[in-house]
């Protein structure tokens, strides 16, 4: 498959469109869409961004946006579904085209010149046979064995914050932490935002969280609120009026107050288990 970047320029070319032209359609900035396009960005632009181009490239809808998805996953993750894929096909399962391509590449996941195989992955994942490939996997296929946690977006160390998770489909973001000791499949991460739990947290800390784990009075949570807003604090748990459940959100930077908030507007508590932080920081 033809690398993003590439893809794009070609199309923009086929076109007739400058890089100017394209960022004063697209509102992307003219170096931003050169990093792009010669692949000098670590990972793929964000979805808004990807809908952009799609939109005034005349790509087909979620055309980049899937590759670029795929493009985001982690190459252990590629390995094992390279390795399902693979098996589906030694078994005599499927057509050619996406199994065809599993099977020359390698075992980390990549083509014979080290680019990622995206494609036998994008067609699997388009036409559903991933999903079906990942749930009923075989009990002899031997996953490979990650720690990598998706950095799904940020969390607001202020007053609550819309949140989303950009719709990925599982452990696919635009960032990955390692974390050798996390063994919580649905572990996440994410960038603090704002100044309520300064001193612990600064601003553009990763924070990583686990589901797995319960949450006890004290504790530094993700929180999400049942209307998707989220925030980070400690929690504390009390009674109001009457005895009714609610849950105390107590910021650790003092300037902030605290929120008492009913259980019931709450719909998770996620416990910060590790935190990566700058070591150059004031």
């Amino acid at each position: 498959m033809e690398a993003l970047g590439p893809k794009i320029r070609r199309q923009r070319r086929r076109l007739g469109l400058t890089l100017d032209e394209l960022a004063g359609r697209t509102g992307i900035s003219k170096p931003y869409l050169s990093l792009i396009e010669t692949g000098r960005v670590p990972n793929p632009p964000s979805d808004p961004k990807l809908r952009k181009l799609e939109q005034t490239l005349g790509f087909s809808a979620n055309e980049l946006l899937s590759q670029a998805h795929l493009q985001r996953t982690p190459r252990d993750v590629r390995a094992v579904l390279q390795s399902l894929l693979k098996q589906r096909n030694g078994n005599g399962a499927g057509h050619q085209g996406a199994n065809a391509t599993a099977v020359a590449t390698g075992p980390d996941g990549t083509d014979a010149n080290g680019a990622a195989a995206a494609l036998s992955l994008d067609e699997a994942y388009l036409s559903g046979v991933l999903q079906d490939l990942v749930d009923k996997a075989a009990p002899n296929v031997e996953r490979v064995r990650t720690n990598v946690v998706p950095v799904i977006n940020r969390v607001s160390a202020g007053y609550p914050r819309d949140f989303t998770d950009l719709s990925y489909p599982p452990r696919v973001a635009d960032d990955y932490v390692g974390c050798p000791d996390i063994q919580d499949p649905e572990a996440f991460a994410a960038r603090v935002h704002g100044d309520s739990m300064t001193p612990k947290y600064r601003e553009g800390d990763i924070v990583i969280f686990s589901p797995a784990l319960g949450t006890r009075d004290g504790d530094d949570s993700f929180v999400r609120f049942s209307d998707g807003q989220t925030t980070f604090k400690r929690v504390f748990f009390e009674n109001g009026d009457g005895g009714t459940p609610v849950i105390r959100l107590q910021p650790r930077n003092e300037r902030y107050r605290a929120q008492v908030i009913p259980s019931e507007q709450i719909s998770g508590l996620y416990k910060a288990v590790y935190r990566y932080q700058r070591v150059d920081q004031d």
